[in-house]
């Protein structure tokens, strides 16, 4: 069975989506090498080399994070399958090592939290509200929507981050939450259905970092 790892704070509804969707989901706990609230946050923990279910996942081993930046976004890349996009001289030498491995494009952006901050789409294709990176991938050739920063919720921050409300699916994203009372809310959607995939939110909550389904 195909497995996906969700937070154990994120809310039931997504959850329980997920599963019926007929994955298995794996609860990331909270742990003592990371700050909550993010210490379950799967995009902290781990990173998945690309969009599909099939894509390499590789996990941090004991002693690799911490609470500190930098040392909390060693996983926090953004992957497409063909493009890994991170804080390179920031990333884990063992996630690194396996991107090239796999003879992805890398990406070298001054955000650290990249995948927080990017919603890949498709191969090609990610939102972000990152300047930084919207110009970068850009300039690359990727199709990226540029959206507002903010509007998400994150419980002990003052904001969270869009693509901490993500998960890619092979035909579908989910966003965790109602995505419809984001500022640009209706071009995410329009963005998305362009290419190809359904969109699942929830609209009984706010968009929520939740750190990605992973």
């Amino acid at each position: 069975m195909k497995k996906k790892y969700i937070s154990s704070g994120a809310p039931a509804s997504v959850i329980e989506y997920v599963r019926s969707l007929g994955y298995e989901v794996s609860l990331v706990e909270a742990g003592g090498d990371i700050l909550s609230p993010v210490s379950s946050h799967p995009d902290i923990r781990m990173c998945r080399l690309g969009i599909s279910d099939d894509a390499p996942i590789v996990f941090a081993e004991a002693g690799e994070l911490g609470t500190e930046y930098p040392e909390d976004i060693r996983y926090n890349a953004c992957c497409t399958g063909k493009y890994f996009i991170h804080k390179l001289k920031e990333t884990s030498p063992r996630l690194l090592s396996r991107a090239r491995e796999l003879g992805m494009e890398l990406i070298d952006v001054k955000q650290g939290y990249a995948r927080c901050s990017c919603v890949p789409v498709d191969e090609n294709s990610i939102i972000t509200y990152d300047q930084g990176i919207a110009h970068t991938c850009q300039k690359l050739g990727l199709n990226v929507l540029a959206v507002s920063p903010g509007h998400v919720n994150l419980p002990g921050y003052e904001t969270g981050f869009i693509g901490g409300t993500a998960g890619a699916f092979d035909d579908e994203i989910l966003l965790a939450g109602n995505v419809i009372n984001h500022p640009d809310g209706e071009m995410i959607i329009r963005f998305i259905e362009e290419r190809g995939k359904r969109i699942k939110y929830f609209k009984d909550f706010p968009l929520t970092d939740i750190g990605s389904v992973i």
